[in-house]
Parts: structure tokens; sequence; C-alpha cells
């Protein structure tokens, strides 16, 4: 009867009797053969998501976690209400005008969800509800929304809603004009467009078991008909629609983590079959775009950080490809954005943002100019193809969420809205800083951080340390007002810019994974010491947070330095490494061997082994850890932080608090999807990591 205590610790939970007693996970040996050698997993029974024994230690862990944390709550309630005294909660998006439209979402206090809405021509004419989430999800524990696209003619809208957090998201379409919700619909869609008929849908759907976006539909409004048109068989790819913003062209993409495929099709002639533009070649990620006949193709080819090319749409081979933006070795193009006027280049190049545009009239470029040494630029949207001005989103540690558009005549950019801040936000009052540290292969990373004025460099500072480093995606400066109460409490923060993401361009990203992966855990621990040894921090004062991904990191920081770090909270972790990637049935797998690597191959197992957060927890003292999850989480199962806090707990040699707090109700990999529900787990979190380093109110 091995789970016999397992049950008893449920009912002892359930009780209230032994809540301050971390639950015991019973240990069954589970035995694989790996590479000619046996491996013993004891808590591989944790992945019987329909098993009620799962279920009652999960909530026993749930159990152990309130009782643990029950002082706690007067603090975390005092934040919640100060952070939320801080967010302007009816509030209004900045209008963006879309072919006679201007589209908005708005929030009512009180109510979780925004608003999406619209008025023809001007703000003053009557309001049209396109989808209020809060009707959506009304008695919905979870609602999120996926794609949101409106035809040409602007009558029709098709989105996609999911109620689980599983990412299962099921396909609805609305006729604007009546506001009657149509028949027409499917499950597991992933992606979408509208032809330019109005009435024809592409679709991208998953694979049931996998997730992976791998079916094309096409379904004529009022059919019942959703007729298969290809299928990309390929493990390693999935698939993803986008249409140009002259509407002339649809794309169907089909991308892996090192190789792209682009098909396109005449968005008025929906019934043909889409083109392969050029084959899928490893290694080549290619983009598209179009203008006045010329295909605009953000590509790899001559360089990593990549260059854009045009082609003429009736002979776009390679032979006839021409340099419109060209490689450069110290900045990425991010992307490229086309109208009839200008382009607009996004770049990035020592871990900052810039947006560069030409005048195709002039043939002149000119860059956006930004008033902060450390910031983060992003494109807003901007949908006419025909727009004069260009929409992006500015913002840094010290300035909030700013809307601006871009005249790119004039070359004026004008503030249209910055979030507004209540409760006496001055900015003044703080101060950000570029710092670089230096890693133990010589290498420099920048490190952006923001506290407020007077914080003494002496080595008695808390600090705050957040990192990613995965899938080439970087960590920006941006504004939270919920950081404020961090740094109003004398607490400092930092981004360590590690190498796993691009801030660097796309050397930086191979630099941070694959048998080069290590090199991520190494920048965050180097940056940690550096930061010490500044006098910004001691280790007795540091915490850390990473999730996801991000949550792999701070498993792997941890086994490598336990020592270094007073407290971590880490978030929906993927920290059981080898078991996930061993499972070609999981969603974060297959498609993932070309960022972690292939276990299967002994090579790529015996380097993955080595920095695994489950493979290498050890009988020695750990730091404080909280580890937060969702039951429903597709992305990373809830089953990898569950056996990493079953397994740590009997080997941890330290009276430190080890806790697990998962959502049982729907939630899904970013937690919650209400506002107030996700400050509410905010204000716990930062609730608990302040107390760690002594700061309790």
């Amino acid at each position: 009867m091995p789970f016999r205590p397992l049950l008893l610790a449920g009912l002892f939970a359930a009780m209230g009797i032994f809540a301050q007693t971390p639950p015991t996970a019973p240990r069954v040996a589970h035995r694989e053969m790996r590479h000619g050698a046996t491996v013993i997993d004891d808590y591989f029974w944790l992945r019987e998501k329909s098993n009620p024994k799962v279920r009652e230690y999960l909530e026993a862990e749930n159990a152990y976690t309130a009782a643990m944390t029950k002082d706690l709550q007067p603090f975390s309630d005092a934040l919640y209400k100060e952070m939320l005294g801080r967010i302007k909660q009816t509030d209004l998006s900045v209008p963006t005008p879309h072919h006679g439209y201007l589209y908005y979402s708005r929030t009512e206090e009180g109510k979780q969800y925004p608003i999406h809405c619209r008025r023809k021509g001007t703000m003053e004419a009557p309001e049209e509800v396109l989808a209020d989430l809060n009707e959506l999800g009304k008695d919905k524990k979870f609602v999120g929304l996926g794609s949101f696209v409106v035809s040409d003619d602007q009558n029709l809208l098709a989105y996609t809603i999911d109620y689980t957090g599983f990412r299962q998201f099921a396909l609805r379409v609305k006729d604007l004009r009546t506001g009657q919700v149509l028949p027409d619909t499917t499950e597991r869609v992933t992606s979408l467009e509208w032809a330019a008929d109005n009435k024809t849908l592409f679709l991208v759907t998953e694979d049931e078991v996998t997730k992976r976006s791998d079916k094309l539909w096409r379904h004529v409004l009022g059919s019942e008909k959703f007729e298969e048109i290809y299928n990309d068989k390929d493990e390693l790819y999935d698939l993803g629609l986008g249409k140009t913003r002259d509407l002339k062209y649809l794309f169907l993409q089909s991308e892996s983590k090192d190789t792209s495929e682009t098909r396109y099709l005449h968005a008025d002639r929906p019934a043909d079959h889409f083109t392969v533009f050029l084959p899928r070649e490893k290694g080549h990620r290619y983009y598209l775009d179009h203008r006045e006949g010329l295909f605009y193709i953000r590509t790899n080819r001559d360089g990593r950080n990549f260059a854009v090319m045009t082609a003429p749409v009736s002979d776009p081979a390679p032979k006839n490809w021409k340099v419109f933006v060209a490689h450069r070795d110290d900045v990425r193009i991010q992307q490229i954005d086309v109208f009839q006027d200008f382009a607009v280049s996004v770049e990035k190049g020592d871990a900052l943002d810039h947006l560069r545009v030409h005048d195709f009239k002039t043939g002149a470029w000119k860059e956006i100019a930004y008033p902060e040494p450390v910031y983060a630029v992003f494109p807003g949207d901007t949908p006419d193809y025909d727009s004069r001005t260009y929409r992006y989103n500015y913002q840094s540690f010290l300035t909030p969420s700013s809307v601006f558009d871009y005249d790119a005549i004039t070359g004026q950019s004008t503030l249209k809205k910055q979030q507004e801040v209540l409760g006496g936000y001055d900015p003044k009052q703080y101060a950000s800083e570029r710092l670089w540290a230096t890693a133990r292969d010589g290498t420099k990373v920048p490190i952006s951080i923001v506290y407020k004025k007077g914080f003494a460099r002496d080595g008695k500072g808390a600090l705050f340390l957040y990192g990613y480093g995965s899938y080439g995606l970087g960590t920006p400066p941006t504004f939270s007002p919920t950081r404020v109460s961090l740094l109003d409490r004398g607490m400092a923060f930092a981004i360590p810019h590690i190498r796993g993401g691009d801030e660097m361009g796309e050397k930086w990203r191979e630099d941070g994974m694959l048998m080069k992966k290590k090199n991520t855990f190494f920048d965050f621990i180097d940056c940690a010491e550096f930061l010490i040894r500044q006098g910004w921090t001691s280790q007795g004062r540091l915490v850390i947070e990473g999730g996801s991904a991000g949550g792999l990191l701070m498993g792997a920081v941890v086994n490598l330095r336990p020592d270094l770090f007073k407290a971590v909270h880490t978030a929906v972790p993927f920290v059981d490494v080898m078991n996930t990637m061993l499972d070609a049935t999981l969603p974060l797998t297959v498609g993932e061997y070309l960022e972690w690597g292939n276990p299967n191959e002994k090579a790529a197992y015996d380097y993955m082994k080595t920095y695994s957060p489950y493979d290498n927890l050890e009988k020695r003292a750990y730091p404080a850890i909280l580890v937060t999850t969702s039951f429903n989480d597709s992305q990373v199962m809830y089953w990898e932080p569950a056996k990493y806090v079953a397994r740590l707990r009997p080997l941890k040699t330290d009276s430190n608090p080890l806790l697990l707090k998962i959502k049982m109700d729907p939630a899904g990999h970013g937690g919650a999807s209400g506002r107030y529900d996700r400050l509410h787990d905010t204000a716990f979190e930062y609730a608990w990591l302040l107390t760690q380093v002594g700061i309790a109110r």
C-alpha cells in the first residue's frame, strides 16, 4: 500500500491537522534504460494527472504552503492594496485607426478582463462592443483570448477563446452588423486569417497530443466543411498564418527553431493553392512582407543577424534578390514593417532597441531618438497600409509605458498616452544604470539595474535579480508599477542580459543554447557575483526569480551555487529536463530538440544531464525556495515542479522553507487570467521574497 501515507497526509491537510508538517510524497520506483544505464525516478507517478492520489498530494502541498505563509497574509494584503492603488482601474487604450474605424480596449473598475470595442470614424460615434471578456467568461475560472481578426470589410470578427488554461482555443465568428455569433466553429485553433472575399477563413489547428500546430484548413462561412489543405508532418515545425498590411497576400509560415519556410497565396484567390516561396533549407530562416509588387525578405542567408532583401513578385528567385537593409555584425534586424510611403526596420544592438525609418520617396533613413540610456521600444499597432504615422511603445525602468505616433514625413514623435501611475509616483526619485559584468570566459554581459536614489552600495542592500536567457528572447528593461513597491522598500532590481537571449545579436542566442547552454547559467552566477563585488548586495540579501525556461535557470544556478542566493522564486519551472525531453508525446519536446538538444543522442544526453535541475539535486543546504505553477499548464506540465519539490524535500539539509503553490482551478502558463487575481499572486510572491531578506512591511 505505497500510497497510504499520502492518503493520510491529504486527510490531515484537509482537516488542518499537522498542516505545518511538510507533505512527504511516497517513493515508487520507475525504471528506464537510457543509453545502457538504468535510471530510477521515484516520483514519476506524479505524472498521473487523473489519479486522485496525485491531486491529494498537491492539495497537501497547498495546505502546507498556506500554513507556513499564514503570517505573511497581512503583508501580502497590504502590498496588494498598495499596488492596486497605483493602477487606473477604469481606463482606455489608445484607439487604433483601421479602415474607417477606431479600435480600442477598455477596462472597468472591479472587472477582471478588458472589453474590446470600436467606434466608426470618431470617438464621438456610438460604441460597438466587439468582445467583452467579462461576459464571455461569466462563471468561468479562466478566460484566454487568442486570435482576434476582423475581416477586410470590417463586418466580421473571428476570434479564439480558451477556458481551460491549457491553450486550447476554440473558434468563434461574430457578425458585427447584427451582433450574432455564427455557427461556424472548430476546436484547437492556433492562428487564423480572412481571405479578401470576407467569407473564407484560413485556420491552423494543433495536434491533440503534442499541441504542435500542424494543419491548415480552409472554411467558407455558412458551410459545414473545414477542408484540410496542408499538413506539415515534420515534428520539428509549427505552422502560423499571417497577412500583409496591404491585404494582398496571405502567408503560411512553417518554422522550427533554426529553419523556416513560407508559402503565399493571393488573398483575393482563396480557392488557389499556397505557393512555396523558397523551400526549407537547414539553418535558413526567412520571413516575408509585400509592397508594390516586391516581396521584402528578412533573411539570415548571408549573415546570422539578418538582412532585408527585395524580390519581384513576378520572379522572386534568389538570383533576383536585391539588398534593402544590409547585414551588420553588431545589430540584429528583428523585423521589417513596410507601408505605402515608408518602412521601419526594428533592430537590436548593445542590448538596446532601435527603430529606423526609411522614406521611399527620398531613400533617406532616420533613426528615432530616445531620452534615456536604458530603455525598451516595441512596435505598436499600425494596421493601415497607407498610414502616414508609425505607432510605437517606449518605456524604461523609470518611464511608464508610453504610446507614440511617429510622423514619417516630419520625423516628429507625438505622445498619445502614457500609462498613468496613481499614488504620487515620481520618476525623479529613482535611478537606472547599464552595468557590464565580465563572465568567466571573458565575455562582457550587460546588466540593467534600477533603484531608489540614496541606495547605498555598501553590500547591505537587498537586490532582486530576474533572469530568463532562452529561445533568443531578450528581457527588456520595462516599467512595472508593482515593482515600485520593491524599490520603495530599499530593494534594487536588476536584469542580467545573459546569453541565450538576443540582446547582443544572434550569436548571443547561439552561445546560450544546445551544447553551450551552460553559458546561460554561468553568466547569471557571474553577474550575481559582480553585483556583490560592486557593493550592490550580499549573499544574504540577494533574491532571484525566473519562470518557465527561466525556472530552469533558477534550478540550475541553485544547484551550481546554493550558497550564493538567499531566496528563490521559480515559476512554472522547466526543471525535469531529461524526462520531458525524452517523451516525444509532450508539447515541449520534439520541437525543442533544436533549443536544448536531443537526449536520444548520447552526447546531448550526457551534456543535458549535467545541468538538469531535477537530476542534479543533492543532499546539502539550499536557499529558501518558493515554487509556483498551475495544474493545467500546457507548456511546462505541473508534474515538473511537483516532482522537483518532492525530491528536494528529503535531500535538503537546511531549515529554509521549501514551498509549492499550485493553482488547481483552471489557470495557464502565465498563471491566473484575471488582472486582480494576477495582482494578488504578485503581492504574495513579493511579500514572500521581501520577508526572506528581513523586509516585512
